[in-house]
């Protein structure tokens, strides 16, 4: 302990020779929305909060208002209060011009939590699984692709080049000769990392081209394993741009390549701080709590139009609400970990979405199967894709109606919550009824 003390005492302090602090909030889609200050407002920052709208948390992914929710013309527009979490200022490495970071979260303007912030919603859901004597543990698997500022004939981004220096069209799939060709980037972002005490596990190339997969290590702290992952894609997205790349946490970028997802390994503590997973009963009544609110939850796993082009045949990213030992054809896999280690890892969000309301959903639907203590299906061997499971791909706006109807979700992410990311999913949909895309034009303009 002495030696990480005396390792941590000699790092610089974040703000030491830093022009700048971003201060920014995660709304609801996972964007990151704030300011930039000077350093010099550094202690300002540390003692009191900040005021933002309380709409922002609520703006669409195109930063528009949404007049619907009822946090814009009907309040006036209010403000919330803002205030920094630990472990507070943090340095930015990449960044070109000296800067700090900082995140903070919406509260009501008198202190009490805010219903529609997504951090609060994680906050909650931990809350109520302490109170039943649990503490969920995370490690959350990000998978992007890394991108040049190139695009093709069709505007489509094109991928940097592989290890042979050509343009690689299909998945190296943990092949360390493109480990070696990204070397440089993975060294800055490893450094970026540890100069932020972010637990940055292991990074491989995943199936499509130029698709990485980095993993954070597990957190006893479910709240704490979510922000990790929004620090974690902030050094991925700043280190990429700082190589002249960039980096997409887009679900699914081509169609005719692998998604990114981002899967979930998650396990409850006892009182007794053991796994209570080793409880095979338990293990088995949050399993089918999983599986019965999992069409409820894919709203919050699929947020967006593009998320739902990740779910197809054969193609890692889970179609039915099934479980399995060893089995990632289904959306929850059993690892062949026992004892401490045994978990479930939930396999069925993308990239794409916001990680405190993915946690916030698993932890909630585990806690439902657990209080109702539920029997899952069978475990599924072989080919999740040939089973009669509920298929999970029904959607974007049958998954918000799915969320509407009620069930053991949306009560639990409570009226405020549901208030206004209803409201702000509809608008998005509008959005996308309006746009005639590249393949309608193709196929249909002189076709008749």
């Amino acid at each position: 302990m002495a030696k990480n003390k005396k390792e941590a005492a000699s790092r610089p302090a974040p703000t030491a020779g830093a022009k700048f602090i971003d201060v920014f909030l995660i709304d609801l889609n996972g964007v990151e929305r704030g300011k930039r200050l000077p350093a010099s407002d550094a202690a300002k920052i540390e003692k009191s909060a900040l005021r933002f709208p309380r709409s922002l948390i609520g703006v669409d992914i195109w930063g528009n208002d949404v007049f619907d929710n009822g946090l814009v013309v009907d309040t006036g527009d209010s403000d919330g209060l803002c205030r920094l979490l630990q472990p507070g200022i943090r340095p930015a490495p990449w960044a070109a011009i000296p800067t700090s970071q900082a995140q903070v979260m919406m509260a009501e303007a008198n202190g009490d939590p805010f219903g529609a912030d997504p951090r609060q919603v994680l906050i909650n859901a931990d809350a109520r699984a302490r109170a039943l004597g649990f503490t969920p543990v995370a490690a959350l698997e990000l998978e992007f692709y890394l991108l040049t500022r190139d695009f093709d004939e069709l505007g489509r981004p094109l991928p940097p080049l592989g290890a042979n220096g050509k343009r690689v069209r299909d998945g190296r799939v943990y092949a360390m000769a493109e480990l070696d060709a990204y070397a440089a980037f993975l060294g800055d972002l490893y450094a970026a990392c540890d100069a932020q005490g972010l637990p940055l596990d292991a990074a491989v190339i995943e199936a499509g081209p130029s698709q990485f997969e980095v993993n954070l290590k597990h957190q006893p702290d479910i709240v704490a394993a979510a922000d990790q992952a929004v620090w974690l894609k902030r050094a991925i997205r700043g280190v990429a741009a700082r190589h002249g790349l960039a980096a997409s946490f887009m679900a699914k970028p081509f169609g005719e390549l692998p998604g990114s997802g981002m899967h979930a390994h998650v396990s409850f503590l006892d009182k007794a701080g053991k796994n209570a997973f080793e409880n095979e009963r338990t293990l088995n009544q949050a399993i089918a709590g999983l599986i019965d609110t999992m069409q409820q939850g894919m709203i919050l796993f699929a947020p967006h139009l593009n998320s739902w082009r990740r779910f197809q045949e054969s193609s890692h990213a889970p179609t039915r609400a099934a479980w399995g030992r060893e089995n990632r054809t289904a959306s929850i896999r059993i690892p062949a970990d026992a004892g401490a280690n045994t978990r479930f890892e939930h396999r069925v969000a993308g990239a794409d979405a916001n990680p405190y309301l993915v946690l916030a959903a698993i932890v909630c639907g585990a806690l439902h199967g657990i209080e109702k203590r539920m029997t899952p299906p069978p475990p599924l061997q072989g080919n999740a894709y040939e089973s009669d499971a509920p298929r999970l791909d029904i959607g974007w706006r049958a998954a918000l109606t799915a969320f509407e109807g009620g069930g053991a979700l949306r009560p639990a992410f409570g009226p405020l919550f549901h208030q206004v990311y209803a409201a702000l999913k509809r608008q998005e949909m509008r959005a996308a009824d309006r746009r005639v895309t590249d393949f309608e034009y193709d196929s249909y303009l002189f076709a008749f």
